[in-house]
């Protein structure tokens, strides 16, 4: 079974940047695409960004594309999303999902049994 676990949120200025880091152990991180996706409250669940197995290819939601950049290094089971130019609407709970189905044009699907906890990232103006 999968164990995913998210690193790296906490509190930032608006304008200010935040890596957020999303490992995963025990099973076959490196075939899986997969994404981030985040929860304001009072707000459901979205899409943020989301890149292949391979690492070869991206796809960003509307509202992050251009200051945010999702990255992965296989060799440590490890997926990565560098958040910059942050604003206060970025706030929320960030999920990864360490296996979805991946869409080089449309939002992936995340698949049940691969979330990890979420960590908070608070943005103030």
């Amino acid at each position: 079974q999968v164990r995913v676990v998210e690193s790296g949120g906490g509190l930032a200025q608006a304008g200010e940047s935040l890596r957020l880091s999303c490992t995963a152990s025990g099973g076959t991180f490196y075939s899986g695409a997969m994404g981030w996706f985040r929860q304001a409250p009072g707000k459901k669940r979205e899409f943020v960004a989301a890149i292949s197995g391979s690492g070869d290819s991206t796809y960003y939601s509307d509202s992050v594309k251009g200051r945010f950049t999702i990255s992965r290094d296989n060799a440590k089971n490890t997926g990565y999303l560098e958040m910059s130019s942050l604003e206060p609407e970025d706030t929320a709970v960030y999920y990864c999902n360490a296996d979805v189905v991946y869409y080089t044009d449309y939002e992936p699907l995340p698949r049940d049994d691969y979330w990890g906890q979420g960590t908070q990232v608070t943005v103030s103006s």
